[in-house]
């Protein structure tokens, strides 16, 4: 899985759960986050505005 923020492989644990988390948009869809981005960012609103299309 990718990070829709900056295109990086997300690693995984071995149970095959991300190393990260899920945003959801307003639209109701999830979007995959990388740990590192997410720590950059920070705040769900600049993330949402950071995702790539």
């Amino acid at each position: 899985m990718k990070c829709k923020v900056c295109g990086k492989k997300i690693e995984e644990t071995f149970l095959k759960k991300i190393v990260g988390t899920y945003i959801k948009d307003k639209k109701g869809k999830k979007h995959a986050v990388c740990a590192s981005c997410q720590k950059e960012y920070g705040d769900k609103e600049k993330i949402l505005k950071k995702l790539k299309k």
